[in-house]
Parts: structure tokens; C-alpha cells; sequence
């Protein structure tokens, strides 16, 4: 299998899925997309449920002591923030999103498209098997992980689509890119990233899958993008911590 082509069938299921979900969007009224995107803001908080379960990972407490891996969260959400909101992340998205926008879309009338361009990169990018599913490809171990991805995002974009139109098709631009890295990282980084460390990352990662719920289900309008460097700090708190601990 060649390494890469777990990505490349994320992407086209989020392509073809955003392609559908355009096509019967039109057709439903706006009340009805409303209710979709609120089942999809609840399905998200469902699955960062889930992936915050991984706060409690053997590895991940053996390797930072009993209240360690909160404090790894919280450290990498601070921290990560910190960067974020220096680098202007959230804004930097929303402007990728505006560009894209003026270049694929005639009808300037539609505010939706950066919202679902954002929202669906945010989802799409930040799930635990985006990060392992890349990784576990780049080191060779075959696509399983992506290949499943591929399966939940098809879905997922065409009930997003339906909702939020064709920004949400735009977004495979930024999984492409996303898992193109992770991937590049696997392949570079071989297997001496420890459980403990992946798990981090993972707890981080469903953190802010529960930030983009809250946006999905319009209770505030979190600046998730600009959280997205805790992803990379807590595998290194972890090992600091590892190390002294």
C-alpha cells in the first residue's frame, strides 16, 4: 500500500459526501439544516467524550503520576492558547476560508461557506484518528485507522453539507494538508513516540473536539483554531514531565 492513500480516501469522502450533501441541502428547509447541525454538534461532544477517556491510559498515568495527565491537559490548553492567540490562528483559518470563498464560490451572498469550511477543518483535523491514523500510515502499519476515518467524515460531510453548503467540501483542502504532515512525521519519526505521549495528544484532542461542539450547537463561538498548538505541547510536557518524575 502506498504510504498516503488513507488520506487520499479521506479526502475524496469528504468530497463526494459534501457533493450529495449540496445536492439534497437545497431541498430541505432551513429549520430542518439547523437540526442537522445541532445532532452533529451533539455526536461531536459524544466523540470527544470518548476520546478524553484516554486521560486515563495506563501509559500515560504511569508516565506522569496520578494527577499528572490533568495537569498535562491543562498546562498544554494554556500554553497552546498562549501560542495560538499570538500567531492569530482562528483569524488566519477565517481568512483562508474568506479567500477560498471569493475563488470557488460565485454567489457572495453565501455567509455559510467560511462557517462550514471552519467548522468542518476544525472536526475533520482534530480527532485522535486523524493524528494516529496518519501516523500509523506513515509508519507503514497500513491505513485501517484513516480507512475508517474516511467512512465517519463521508458521512458526516454530507449531513454538514446539507447544512453549511459547499465550505465544508473546501475543507478537505485542510485535511489533506493536516494528515499530509502527520503522516510526514510518521515516516520521519519511526515508532519512538511513546503511548504515553500519544495519549496526550489525544486527551488534548478531544478537549477541543468539546470547543467545537459548543460552536456547532451555536452556545458560544469558541476560537478553537487558536488552541490547536496545545496538540503539539502536550506530548512534550509529557516527556518533561516523564523525565522527572
Amino acid at each position: 500500500m502506498i504510504t498516503g492513500t488513507g488520506t487520499i480516501l479521506n479526502v475524496a469522502a469528504i468530497v463526494v459526501g459534501s457533493g450529495v450533501g449540496v445536492a439534497l441541502g437545497g431541498r430541505l428547509p432551513e429549520r430542518t439544516r439547523d437540526v442537522v447541525t445541532d445532532g452533529l454538534g451533539l455526536l461531536t461532544l459524544l466523540v470527544a467524550g470518548l476520546t478524553c477517556v484516554a486521560v486515563k491510559d495506563a501509559s500515560f498515568v504511569a508516565a506522569s503520576g496520578k494527577a499528572g495527565p490533568v495537569l498535562v491537559v491543562l498546562g498544554a490548553i494554556l500554553i497552546g492558547g498562549i501560542i495560538g492567540s499570538l500567531l492569530n490562528l482562528e483569524a488566519r483559518v477565517e481568512d483562508l476560508g474568506h479567500w477560498l470563498r471569493a475563488r470557488l464560490v460565485r454567489d457572495e451572498q453565501d455567509q455559510r461557506f467560511v462557517e462550514g469550511f471552519v467548522s468542518a477543518s476544525l472536526v475533520f483535523c482534530i480527532g485522535p484518528l486523524a493524528i494516529l491514523g496518519s501516523i500509523s500510515d506513515g509508519l507503514g502499519n497500513g491505513i485501517d485507522q484513516l480507512a475508517l476515518k474516511a467512512a465517519l467524515d463521508g458521512f458526516a460531510s454530507v449531513a454538514f453539507a446539507a447544512a453549511l453548503g459547499w465550505g465544508v467540501a473546501a475543507s478537505a483542502i485542510s485535511v489533506a494538508v493536516y494528515q499530509g504532515m502527520w503522516t510526514l512525521i510518521g515516516i520521519v519519526a519511526g515508532g519512538v513516540l511513546p503511548p504515553a505521549e500519544i495519549a496526550a495528544m489525544t486527551v488534548v484532542g478531544g478537549v477541543l473536539l468539546i470547543g467545537v461542539s459548543i460552536r456547532l450547537l451555536r452556545i458560544r463561538d469558541l476560537p478553537v483554531a487558536d488552541l490547536l498548538p496545545a496538540v503539539i505541547v502536550a506530548p512534550i510536557l509529557t516527556a518533561a514531565i516523564t523525565h522527572f518524575h
